[in-house]
């Protein structure tokens, strides 16, 4: 099992991101827990109620809204990048977090690197799954590169001059 970044510490990661199954293909589940691509969920979610051993994955071009009402219960989300240049799931996480309210685990996936963690941390993600290449070591340092922000994100609600007049 590869290694995972969750809530600033290393661990083991048990869960198995599935990739989406090609046309005319059906899904294949593995054993132990499992992130099956949102749109194959959302066809099957009947089969999958109540299952905590179950979550999904985004791909940065995947809308949340349409999922909005049916996440709530969901143990895990991720939240594929494709290429660290591509910031939608940055957008993703946000949405996820302040919109639609979902307070599970929130996994960034993909081409995730070091100096990306902090951003995504403000934008929500609570677990990272780095690129194979990346020193795992690193990563609570990025976490925490900055002492103090400015603006109000996902990870803080208020702003430095409100923290500041308190």
């Amino acid at each position: 099992m590869p290694d995972l970044i969750r809530h600033n510490g290393i661990h083991k990661d048990e869960w198995t991101l599935v990739p989406a199954p090609e046309k005319g293909e059906e899904l294949t589940l593995p054993d132990g827990p499992a992130l099956l691509p949102a749109a194959v969920w959302k066809e099957n979610r009947d089969q999958y109620a109540g299952r905590n051993d179950i979550g999904i994955w985004f791909d940065s071009h995947e809308e949340p809204e349409h999922y909005s009402d049916l996440i709530g219960d969901l143990p895990v989300i991720a939240v594929n990048f494709p290429k660290f240049t591509d910031g939608r799931g940055y957008s993703i996480a946000r949405l996820l977090r302040e919109r639609y309210g979902y307070t599970g685990e929130l996994r960034a996936v993909g081409d995730v690197l070091l100096d990306q963690l902090f951003y995504m941390k403000r934008c929500g993600f609570n677990a990272y799954a780095l690129r194979e290449d990346k020193d795992i070591t690193q990563a609570e340092h990025c976490l925490n590169f900055f002492s103090n922000t400015y603006q109000a994100a996902a990870d803080i609600k208020e702003p430095l001059f409100r923290r500041r007049a308190s």
